[in-house]
């Protein structure tokens, strides 16, 4: 590649801060870091695609810059970066490669998979060491200069309280992409999120907040382009600081940004949360033998980490061949950056960490105090958004449930698993549904956290819908080409008869039973609920519990097939969650009378209307559990400072195939009691007063719950 300075450009000094593009009135300037760089060259690119090269000649702090009048948004840009080509030791420098700024807020388009965009020799690899001279640059996206004005209007965060928080966990082209009220054009972008149908459709079942799978730009990969599928969750990063453009209606141009701020914009004035799945875990460029596309070819000693004794080899905590170096301040100021840039400038609430450990992974060990969450606990804007970890990796140690610090909250894959084998029956459970019911004290109680450190959800994007989770024993995932060797055996799942969809009535009632307990336990559980989208109207994914290369109509949801009742049964859930502090407090249950002569703030009993003692607890074949909840007992204030007060309600579960005989204990003789739903029938359309001096059979595979009925009503 020959390199010459631009004919038709000027480069002045430029400032070494911020890194990326920076635009002014006059002109953009560029900063990159390469501590180990010796020459870097600003790649400019016209219309017709023809390239120009500006070399950085200042260096500040290993931080090369140059500013260039007259260009402006839209310009579109990368890097080549000259340096020493030793891979053994962790050097992988390589000036034939273009390369994408980490720090780019908008980039093009795909990577196109040709050898090119490796740096060593494809068709002669020597374990990743030969030196490849092909030019990768038209095979690869480009950076485009963003213009970052928007009119925010009155735009402020929601800020809903946590233990107020009800999350969806959405897909932003699968929600829309099958839904007739939004316009063709639309569908599948941050423009059809933004909707006013969808918007209205979320405020109706009572969202709170939208976890987006991520849209931070990522990479498909090239096996899943060569078996024609499509890399579709997105946990494949490669720019921290873009929206992802294919959910953009023009993202040639960096459109993706101003419709991405116009969805966000759209959804707080709803109410409604915006909160972003992210992956700074690793990123897109795999391991020694993956391609050259960014940090890699930028300095790959400082973004990346190596193996100790074998620095030409990556640590991989994340399965995904590589993991980011948070060890290292400027891979630690990226990661940063990114974050305060999606506060900031995006307006987002908050972000859900994938395989958090790894981030919290000193020299080897995962340790809470490390830079990381030190920075994120004193930063002034990032610890006033909600932190989100899933509290694990692929390393050893990794897995951390319970053992993130204060201002974090958890997915609790406990609660999860425990919810799952109850509900299908497993024995020995009792005990430990109770604690995930009272917001898994056990878990995050010792370090003084409350419930709402426990995001509590029954399925996720990874793993079976609710849908099949009650519709097949084992996972079939053929249409992913691996054979259904992918995806987790571990599933806690049951057909109840028949593997799939069945026409039997008998089996339909069970199942149909079955996602409404589940649904049922997930929003009157202490902690967050989240919710996966499709689960609250039945969508299926035909037994695949690992659809992250399915980007058609297995993972989009299917609005002309939505189960209106199950809607209609969850909005009413969310609804009465919403009403009902009991269901969502700050503090943990306390499971004693707060003041002498007091009822206990929780109480457990036996089915025969005694309460459980501690033997009682560990019954191995016991899976009925009822529950009296005291809301006169909650002794929690609301914002002005007022003691709450709340109904008190009886909630019986039963998971066993037989019905089980409830009596109402001696307490709860002496008022009436109305059922608010019972989850083998939908939801009641007029309420139903029950005789407390009758036994109530809790039909199988259940849940019921009783508020005291008032005097007079």
């Amino acid at each position: 590649m020959e390199t010459a300075k631009s004919q038709t450009h000027s480069l002045f000094r430029g400032r070494p801060a911020p890194l990326g593009a920076t635009l002014y009135n006059d002109g953009v300037n560029f900063a990159l870091f390469s501590e180990n760089a010796e020459k870097v060259y600003l790649c400019l690119f016209d219309k017709n695609g023809k390239e120009t090269h500006l070399e950085l000649l200042e260096q500040t702090y290993k931080v090369w810059h140059g500013f260039v009048p007259g260009i402006k948004a839209g310009q579109h840009y990368g890097f080549r970066v000259h340096g020493p080509w030793d891979p053994e030791n962790g050097l992988r420098f390589n000036k034939h490669k273009l390369l994408l700024d980490p720090y780019a807020k908008a980039t093009s388009g795909p990577v196109i998979w040709d050898h090119a965009v490796y740096s060593y020799i494809v068709e002669n690899p020597n374990e990743g060491r030969s030196f490849d001279e092909r030019d990768s640059a038209p095979f690869m996206p480009r950076a485009i200069v963003v213009d970052n004005k928007f009119d925010w209007g009155n735009d402020s965060p929601p800020n809903t309280a946590w233990n107020d928080t009800v999350i969806y966990e959405a897909h932003v082209k699968g929600f829309t992409k099958l839904m007739p009220e939004v316009p063709p054009e639309h569908q599948g972008t941050y423009t059809g999120l933004a909707h006013p149908a969808v918007i209205g459709y979320l405020k109706d079942l009572g969202i709170t907040a939208i976890e987006l799978l991520p849209i931070q730009q990522f990479v498909e990969e090239e096996h899943l382009q060569l078996n024609g599928l499509k890399n579709y969750w997105g946990y494949n990063t490669i720019g921290y600081f873009a929206p992802e453009w294919r959910y953009a209606t023009n993202p040639n141009n960096g459109s993706q940004v101003q419709e991405f701020k116009s969805m966000v914009k759209a959804m707080h004035a709803a109410g409604i949360e915006v909160i972003l799945d992210v992956v700074y875990n690793h990123t897109a460029e795999g391991n020694h033998l993956g391609p050259t596309l960014s940090f890699k070819g930028i300095d790959n000693q400082a973004y990346y980490r190596a193996v100790v004794d074998e620095p030409g080899m990556y640590m991989d905590y994340t399965g995904c061949g590589n993991t980011l170096n948070v060890i290292n301040p400027h891979a630690l100021r990226l990661i940063m950056d990114s974050l305060r840039y999606w506060v900031t400038e995006m307006h987002v609430d908050g972000f859900r960490f994938d395989l958090a450990s790894a981030l919290a992974r000193g020299f080897h060990e995962v340790n809470q105090l490390n830079s990381f969450f030190g920075i994120l606990y004193q930063d002034p804007i990032l610890s006033e958004v909600k932190l989100i970890a899933e509290p694990w990796d692929l390393g050893e140690g990794g897995y951390q449930v319970g053992n993130f610090p204060d201002h974090w909250s958890e997915w609790n894959d406990k609660y999860r698993d425990t919810v799952r084998a109850f509900w299908k029956g497993d024995d020995g459970l009792i005990a430990d549904l109770g604690y995930r019911l009272m917001g898994s004290n056990d878990l995050y109680g010792t370090t003084g956290r409350g419930p709402t450190a426990s995001i509590n959800f029954i399925t996720a994007h990874d793993g079976f819908c609710l849908n099949d989770l009650v519709s097949y024993n084992g996972k079939h995932n053929e249409r992913n080409l691996e054979e259904n060797r992918d995806g987790n055996d571990n599933n806690h799942s049951f057909n109840w008869g028949v593997e799939g969809p069945t026409d039997d009535a008998n089996i339909k009632a069970v199942r149909e039973s079955i996602k409404r307990s589940f649904l049922a336990t997930l929003f009157l559980s202490q902690g967050v609920p989240m919710l996966v989208a499709g689960d609250e109207m039945g969508r299926t994914q035909d037994g695949n519990n690992n659809a992250y290369c399915q980007d058609n109509e297995l993972s989009w949801i299917s609005w002309q097939k939505a189960d209106r009742s199950l809607i209609d049964f969850t909005r009413n859930l969310i609804k009465l969650r919403r009403e009902h502090r009991v269901f969502h407090r700050r503090n943990f249950f306390e499971g004693e009378s707060l003041r002498p002569g007091g009822k206990k703030d929780v109480m457990w009993f036996l089915p025969n209307g005694q309460e459980m003692t501690e033997d009682e607890w560990k019954l191995h074949h016991s899976k009925c559990l009822a529950l009296e909840l005291t809301g006169t007992a909650i002794h929690e204030h609301n914002e002005k400072n007022e003691l709450i007060c709340d109904d008190n309600f009886i909630w019986l579960l039963n998971a066993s195939s037989n019905g089980v005989e409830y009596q109402f204990s001696d307490s709860a003789k002496k008022y009436q009691w109305e059922i608010v739903f019972d989850t083998s029938r939908e939801w009641p359309k007029k309420a139903e007063t029950m005789d407390p001096g009758k036994r109530f059979v809790i039909s199988p595979h259940s849940t019921v719950l009783f508020i005291q009925k008032k005097p007079n009503s």
